[in-house]
């Protein structure tokens, strides 16, 4: 490694906004700056919901315009949510907006491709990932004998979308491609078995890259926009988001990595040297996704702030400004564990109004409604902080591993409340922070890519001693938390 310090800019696009961070990155040093933010706002449309691709590209470009004034940028990466995807047709041209996943268009589909394929059971065995219905295959299984489908030569996930937009360098990152459906994890290789049994053309899966793999150099039309200097290079960075978060996990001791990404889902899980494909592990729904350097990410998809996000979306739709500093002291005083929701159950998944939704479940499962924003926002990460004490702890048991410590990572690190009810609910110290760690796992795999950075254990440590973090140690009686868990058992699944 040498001396010297790099800048590195991260295109970081997440369900409702992206934006461009600047890193440095050198020996002892790590700072990030925000270049330029933008909303990412889906739109409705007749045939279903949409991303608006064009603008969130056009985001990212403005955003290496801001980056640029700052001085040379040595590399840039992009890294999105997962499974989501544009096609392309012959001439490399985009064929519609991408779907969103949480578009219905997907409900029922799973069934079909499970009897295709010979059953959820041998699908996980391949795929090894938990069941969701938005998942890549399953969209490509809503699309069949579409005109759109039918004219794609190439499916690129949204992130390698990007990337070829800004290069014109087609691939498929891995860590992405490990949450489409057709990825082997065992092999880590595309699943020629599952695109012939499914009727996929092979050909519209990319060639896959790893995170630091180069993806081609900025074309003439990006650096005319941005100012970016000609030959600067696109750096493939392990582009699923959550991947990017737990790199920037600062875990320093021994035993397993436990980690909570939280955003709009909260990603609680272990990072694992292989998968766990056990009939256990796809009975508790666990997922094995790609990590960097061959790891895997053993965990589940849990509704994360997304319920008080689409809470305080419906107030504000209705003229009622939410305060949430002043809110989450008053939910502080709400009395605990008055009611309590699964954050997974299906009804909770699309845009609508939430407050509505968490009432109606209240309802029928004999609880009291919460009223007030401050009950529905107690109510909810009360339910959060079981959820991630039920999916650490199971993971650790499907694994075989022990959790000494958690570490929370994401906007959900700015939450004194919920990082500290984890610790209560889980019995376990939380660290908290970096709130950026995605972008700060973006350029960090840039930075190791350009001979800055070590290995995987560096990284982490120049993290640990460059970012600020909080730590909270559990309090209180843990058997309330007990009798809290109880009470929120697992939506049942069909599998």
């Amino acid at each position: 490694m040498s001396g010297r310090t790099g800048t590195f800019a991260a295109a970081d696009l997440g369900a409702t906004s992206g934006r461009v961070m600047v890193g440095r990155v050198g020996a002892g040093t790590l700072e990030l700056t925000e270049a330029h933010r933008f909303p990412n706002t889906p739109v409705r449309l007749p045939d279903g919901l949409r991303w608006d691709a064009l603008a969130l590209h056009q985001g990212i470009l403005d955003g290496l315009r801001a980056a640029a004034r700052s001085g040379p940028v040595d590399s840039v990466g992009v890294d999105t949510w997962a499974v989501d995807h544009g096609l392309l047709d012959a001439d490399g041209a985009l064929l519609g907006a991408p779907y969103h996943y949480r578009d219905a268009r997907t409900d029922g589909v799973a069934e079909e491709v499970w009897a295709r394929v010979g059953g959820a059971a041998e699908l996980y065995r391949t795929t090894g990932l938990q069941h969701l219905p938005f998942h890549t295959v399953f969209q490509l299984a809503a699309a069949a004998g579409s005109a759109q489908l039918a004219s794609a030569k190439r499916l690129l996930l949204m992130p390698d979308l990007f990337t070829y937009w800004l290069t014109g360098s087609v691939g498929a990152e891995e860590t992405n491609a490990s949450t489409t459906g057709l990825f082997d994890v065992r092999t880590g290789t595309w699943s020629r078995e599952l695109t012939g049994l499914l009727g996929i053309d092979p050909g519209l899966l990319p060639p896959l890259r790893a995170p630091g793999d180069p993806a081609g150099h900025l074309l003439p039309y990006v650096r005319a926009h941005t100012g970016l200097a000609a030959g600067t290079p696109v750096t493939t960075v392990a582009s699923h988001d959550t991947a990017s978060a737990v790199v920037a996990v600062p875990a320093t001791g021994a035993g397993a990595v436990a980690f909570v990404s939280c955003g709009t889902w909260s990603l609680a899980g272990l990072e694992l040297p292989g998968p766990v494909l056990t009939e256990e592990a796809r009975a508790a729904n666990f997922t094995n996704e790609r990590g960097v350097d061959g790891t895997v990410r053993f965990l589940r998809n849990v509704m994360g702030l997304w319920l008080w996000e689409e809470c305080r979306r419906t107030w504000e739709g209705r003229g009622h400004p939410v305060d949430l500093p002043a809110l989450l002291e008053e939910a502080a005083r709400e009395r605990a564990f008055a009611s309590l929701v699964d954050p997974d159950a299906p009804e909770f998944l699309a845009p609508g109004d939430m407050p509505e939704r968490i009432a109606e479940f209240c309802r029928r499962t004999g609880q009291p409604v919460p009223v007030t924003p401050a009950a529905v926002l107690r109510c909810v990460l009360e339910s959060l902080a079981v959820a991630h004490r039920r999916t650490l702890r199971r993971a650790a048991e499907l694994s075989g591993r022990e959790v000494r410590r958690i570490h929370l990572v994401g906007g959900g690190a700015r939450n004194a409340l919920l990082c500290q009810w984890t610790a209560d609910a889980t019995g376990l110290p939380v660290t908290a922070g970096p709130v950026e760690a995605t972008a700060l796992g973006n350029v960090l795999v840039q930075a190791r890519a350009a001979g800055l950075v070590g290995d995987l254990a560096s990284v982490r440590r120049l993290v640990a001693r460059t970012q600020p973090l909080r730590h909270y140690e559990p309090q209180g009686d843990g058997a309330v938390w007990d009798r809290a868990a109880a009470r929120l058992e697992p939506s049942p699944r069909k599998c």
